[in-house]
C-alpha cells in the first residue's frame, strides 16, 4: 500500500474514472484520537485507486473523499456537499451500522429504528434507503436491511443527486448518495480484538487483522469476523450478526488489483416495525415505549454473499484504465406481520387509543446483482489549462423475485400492550421471479483548472439506458416492460478568491428508474418510465486551519408518485425542497473537538393531483434539524476522553393534508473512552449511552411510523496484540 507524505489535490488529479454499477429500483416514498495529520492511503475500490486522504484536525472526519467517476478529492476543490467519516470516529461512537454514523450531520436523518427490518434515511427532506449504499463505488453489492461498520474504512455522504458521479441509486434516491469504503491492510500489522456488550444482553466479538507483505509491501491481506448476540434494545427481541469480510490487495508501480469477499447473515426477532395511522383520526398516539415492539413473534433473517475484484493499470504517467466486476447474493425470509382490520381483514391502521389489527404473513425475497465497469481518465494541459477527463462504460443485470403468503385470520392488538402474532395457516409459498433490470450507461466528465487552481470547472455527463421487465410472481407471465434512455448533466465551479476559502455552485440532475406499480393500484404491474430530478446549489467553504466552516443553499425538486382519481398509480405532481444547511468540524483547541450542523428545510408538495393538497408542506419533512458533538480530552487524566452529542428535530406532518404532525424532539448521546496499556499492549475501554434521557418518540417514513429505541447502553474494550 502507498503513503502519501502529504495529499494535495491541486497536483494530485483523480487517477482514474469510474462509472458506478445500479441496482433496481423502488416506489418514491414521501473520538477520534489526538490530532495528527495522517498519510493519505491508496486503496483500490470501483471508483479507481480510491484516496482514503488523511483526517482532518480532531480526525473524525477526513478531508476530502471519493466522488465517483470525478476520482477523490479534497473538499475544498469539490463544487458540492461531502462529509467523509473516519474507521476512528465511527469506532469512538462505538458506530453499529450505517444510521449510526451519517446522522451525525443535520441534513441526514434515520426514519427507521434500530432493531427494525432494515435503515431508512433522510438527506435534503427526501428518502435514501440502505439499498442505495455503494461499495467502493458499486452499488447493489451490499445488504439492503443494514451495513455493519466493521468492515469500513471511510463512510462517505454526498448530499444531493449523485447520478453523474455514482448513476443510477438501487431505491431511486436523489437526497443524497452514500459510499462505504473497505478497510485495507496498512503497512504496520494489526491484530485487534474488541469485546462488546449492547443492553439489555446483547454481546459481540469482533477480530481485525491486517497484514501487508512481499517487496516493497505490495501484497496485503485485511479480515473482519463478527459473531454478535442476544437481546438488544426491544423486549425479547434477539438481534444477531455473523460476519465475515476478507480483503486482499496489490499495490504495484503501475499495476493495482484488489478483492473483497463479504458473508454477512442478520437474524433478528421480533423486530421493530413500522406502522400506518387510520386517515380518519385527528391525532397522533403518543409514542409507545422504545423497547416495545409492535409485533411479538415477527422474524427475520437475511444472508449476503459478495464478491468484488478491480484490476487498474497505468497504461502511461498520464493515462489510467480499470476494469472491475461485482456480484451479490441476497435472500430475505420473514415472518411479517400486517396492520388489518380485526374482522374485515382489510388494510388499516392505528386509531387514536393505539389500537389496530394484526395479521401474519411469510414474505420471502431474494435479488442476484452482477455489476461491470470499464473506464479510462486522461490527464493533460492545453494552453496552460489542466483537464482531467474520465470516461466510463458500465453495465448492471440484476434478478429480483419474492413470495407472499398471508395468513387469514386477524387477532385485536395495540401499541401500548401488543398481542402475539396469530398462526399463519397458509403454506410458505417458493419465491419466483419479480423483475429483471439491465442497466447500461455510458459517462464523461472533464475538470479543467485555471489561475493556478483557483478556478476548478466540473461538466459531465451520463447517458443511462434502463431495460425493465416485471413478472407475475403467480403465473411466472410478464406484467410490464420498458427501455427507456436519458441524460443526465453535471456542471460545478469552485473559485477560490484565498487559499483557505471556496466558494462553490452545481447544477445537477438526478435520474430514477421507474418502479414497478404494486398489487393495490389499478394498474398494477405497470413498470414506470424514469424520471428526472433537479438541483441548484451554491455554497462558501472557510478552512480555517484547525476547523473547517461550511454553508449551503439548495433546491432539488423532483416528480412525486401517487393515485389518481381512477385508483391509476404514477408521477402525477411534484415535490420541491429548499434548504439551508451551515456545518462546522475539526479541533477547536488541542484536545477539543467539534462536529456541529444545522439544517432548514422547507420540503412542499409544488404539485398535485387536481390540485388537492397542493402547497402543503411536504410530510414526513421537518423544517429545522441541529447537531452538536463535542469530543474532548480530559486534562486530569492521561487517556481518558468524554463525549456528547445532542440531537434536535422539529416537528413534521405525517399527513399530505397537513393534519396529522408528529411533536419535535430532542435526543442526547454520551460517553467516555480510556487509552492505555496493559502488558505492553494498547487497550482501549469505551462506554457509551444512546438516547441518554430515555426519551419516546416517533420516527416518520412517509405515512408510516415506527418508535425509536429507548436508552441504549453500550460497552466495548479492544486489545492489540
Amino acid at each position: 500500500m502507498s503513503y502519501l507524505p502529504q495529499f494535495r489535490p491541486s497536483l494530485a488529479r483523480p487517477l482514474t474514472a469510474a462509472g458506478l454499477l445500479f441496482a433496481s429500483g423502488g416506489a418514491f416514498a414521501q473520538s477520534a484520537a489526538p490530532a495528527t495529520v495522517l498519510p493519505a492511503v491508496t486503496v483500490q475500490g470501483s471508483q479507481g485507486a480510491v484516496q482514503v486522504q488523511p483526517a482532518y484536525a480532531g480526525g473524525q472526519v477526513a478531508r476530502g473523499g471519493g466522488l465517483g467517476l470525478l476520482g477523490s478529492e479534497d473538499v475544498m476543490d469539490t463544487p458540492f456537499s461531502t462529509v467523509n467519516y473516519t474507521a476512528q470516529m465511527m469506532e469512538d461512537i462505538q458506530a453499529r451500522t450505517l444510521a449510526d454514523v451519517i446522522t451525525n450531520d443535520a441534513s441526514v436523518r434515520t426514519t427507521t429504528s434500530t432493531g427494525g427490518f432494515g435503515e431508512d434515511f433522510q438527506i435534503r427532506g427526501f428518502s435514501v434507503g440502505t439499498g442505495d449504499v455503494g461499495l467502493n463505488g458499486l452499488y447493489g453489492l451490499l445488504s439492503a436491511n443494514r451495513v455493519p461498520m466493521e468492515l469500513v474504512e471511510r463512510v462517505e455522504l454526498l448530499k444531493g443527486p449523485g447520478t453523474l458521479m455514482r448513476g443510477i441509486p438501487p431505491t431511486g434516491s436523489i437526497g443524497g448518495s452514500v459510499n462505504v469504503v473497505t478497510k485495507r491492510a496498512h503497512d504496520d500489522p494489526l491484530t485487534r480484538l474488541t469485546t462488546t456488550y449492547t443492553s439489555k444482553a446483547n454481546l459481540g466479538t469482533h477480530l481485525d487483522m491486517g497484514r501487508r507483505f512481499g517487496e516493497n509491501n505490495a501484497w496485503g491481506v485485511r479480515f473482519n469476523g463478527v459473531v454478535r448476540g442476544g437481546e438488544a434494545s426491544n423486549y425479547d427481541g434477539e438481534q444477531n450478526l455473523g460476519l465475515g469480510a476478507l480483503a486482499l490487495d496489490y499495490q504495484g508501480d503501475r499495476l493495482r488489483w484488489s478483492l473483497d469477499t463479504i458473508y454477512q447473515e442478520d437474524k433478528v426477532d421480533d423486530f421493530r416495525a413500522q406502522i400506518g395511522f387510520r386517515p380518519d383520526i385527528t391525532e397522533i398516539p403518543a409514542a409507545p415505549d422504545g423497547r416495545i415492539t409492535f409485533y411479538p413473534d415477527t422474524t427475520l433473517t437475511q444472508r449476503d454473499k459478495t464478491i468484488a475484484s478491480r484490476l487498474e493499470y497505468d497504461l502511461t504517467d498520464n493515462l489510467t484504465g480499470h476494469v472491475a466486476l461485482g456480484y451479490r447474493d441476497n435472500v430475505v425470509r420473514q415472518v411479517f406481520p400486517i396492520s388489518v382490520n380485526p374482522v374485515t381483514l382489510a388494510r388499516q391502521g392505528v386509531d387514536a387509543e393505539g389500537n389496530f389489527g394484526v395479521m401474519n404473513s411469510f414474505y420471502d425475497s431474494y435479488s442476484k446483482t452482477l455489476s461491470g465497469d470499464v473506464g479510462l481518465t486522461a490527464r493533460f494541459d492545453t494552453g496552460g489549462i489542466g483537464h482531467s477527463v474520465a470516461v466510463a462504460v458500465t453495465r448492471m443485470s440484476q434478478e429480483t423475485g419474492n413470495a407472499y403468503s398471508p395468513g387469514s385470520t386477524a387477532v385485536a392488538s395495540n401499541l401500548y400492550d401488543p398481542a402475539p402474532l396469530p398462526a399463519n395457516a397458509s403454506l410458505r409459498n417458493h419465491m419466483q421471479r419479480a423483475s429483471e433490470t439491465t442497466l447500461d450507461s455510458i459517462a464523461i466528465a472533464d475538470t479543467l483548472s485555471f489561475a493556478q487552481d483557483r478556478v476548478l470547472l466540473t461538466v459531465g455527463a451520463r447517458r443511462q439506458t434502463v431495460a425493465v421487465d416485471s413478472y407475475n410472481t403467480a403465473t411466472g407471465a410478464r406484467s410490464g416492460t420498458y427501455k427507456a434512455d436519458a441524460v443526465s448533466p453535471v456542471a460545478g465551479i469552485v473559485v477560490k478568491p484565498l487559499e483557505n476559502v471556496s466558494i462553490y455552485s452545481n447544477f445537477t440532475e438526478g435520474l430514477t428508474r421507474g418502479t414497478v406499480v404494486g398489487a393495490t393500484y389499478a394498474n398494477a404491474g405497470e413498470v414506470l418510465n424514469p424520471y428526472k430530478s433537479k438541483q441548484y446549489e451554491a455554497g462558501v467553504k472557510v478552512d480555517w486551519g484547525r476547523v473547517t466552516t461550511t454553508m449551503a443553499i439548495y433546491q432539488l425538486a423532483r416528480p412525486a408518485a401517487q393515485a389518481d382519481e381512477s385508483n391509476v398509480y404514477g408521477y402525477f405532481g411534484e415535490q420541491r425542497n429548499r434548504g439551508v444547511e451551515l456545518s462546522a468540524y475539526g479541533e477547536l483547541q488541542p484536545g477539543l473537538r467539534i462536529m456541529a450542523s444545522a439544517a432548514y428545510t422547507q420540503g412542499k408538495l409544488t404539485t398535485t393531483q387536481n390540485g388537492i393538497n397542493e402547497g402543503n408542506k411536504a410530510p414526513g419533512v421537518p423544517s429545522h434539524t441541529v447537531n452538536l458533538g463535542l469530543d474532548w480530552d480530559t486534562p486530569w487524566v492521561d487517556g481518558l476522553s468524554l463525549t456528547g452529542r445532542a440531537a434536535y428535530t422539529s416537528s413534521s406532518y405525517v399527513s399530505a393534508d397537513n393534519t396529522l404532525s408528529l411533536p419535535a424532539v430532542t435526543t442526547f448521546d454520551v460517553g467516555a473512552r480510556y487509552r492505555t496499556k496493559v502488558a505492553g499492549k494498547a487497550v482501549v475501554l469505551r462506554a457509551n449511552i444512546d438516547n441518554l434521557t430515555d426519551k419516546k418518540y416517533w420516527l416518520a417514513n412517509g405515512s408510516f411510523a415506527t418508535n425509536a429505541a429507548g436508552r441504549t447502553v453500550m460497552l466495548s474494550a479492544s486489545v492489540d496484540f
